[in-house]
């Protein structure tokens, strides 16, 4: 078995999961006032977690070329003043769809190259890489869970289950 392939796998069928609710959200829910995280931010927040962990270390990160400061925070920041940051200008869902190809194209030039027995390389994910994998791939499944939900209750949209991804 080849474990770096069943885990790219697994992050291209969330991936494409994530991508069915984007491509079906109708607008009005996408920036919703009434959300406190609009759809959209949730759909970034995931994305911008899939390509940070991906990532060696902290220092190896390279922000995507449309990022905004601070827009991946669904709540407060972790540190001092833990200041909730603004996102006034949403994403569309042409450019949420971009970096989530983008992220497709890290998940194929990076999960082939990891040492799944090295340490995380984020100080605040005590772990090694191989369960950093599995927890960055559970995250983004709890966001998709939670936007398929949402499409579901508030304009009866359904996404197909995705149980496997490309693999190579």
């Amino acid at each position: 078995m080849d474990i770096h392939k069943t885990i790219a796998s697994q992050f291209h069928a969330a991936l494409s999961m994530l991508e069915q609710t984007v491509r079906i959200c109708p607008q009005g829910l996408w920036d919703d006032p009434a959300q406190a995280n609009p759809f959209w931010r949730v759909a970034y927040h995931a994305l911008f977690y899939v390509h940070l962990y991906l990532q060696p270390t902290e220092e190896d990160f390279s922000p995507w070329e449309k990022g905004r400061e601070g827009y991946q925070f669904l709540g407060p920041t972790p540190w001092p003043p833990h200041t909730q940051p603004e996102a006034e200008q949403p994403y569309s869902q042409e450019e949420i769809l971009a970096y989530l190809a983008f992220c497709r194209a890290e998940v194929d030039r990076i999960v082939p190259t990891i040492d799944l027995s090295a340490r995380s390389g984020f100080h605040w994910l005590p772990c090694d890489k191989m369960e950093l994998q599995i927890y960055t791939i559970r995250h983004l499944q709890q966001h998709v869970g939670d936007l398929s939900s949402h499409l579901l209750s508030r304009a009866n949209l359904e996404i197909a289950w995705v149980g496997r991804g490309r693999s190579e």
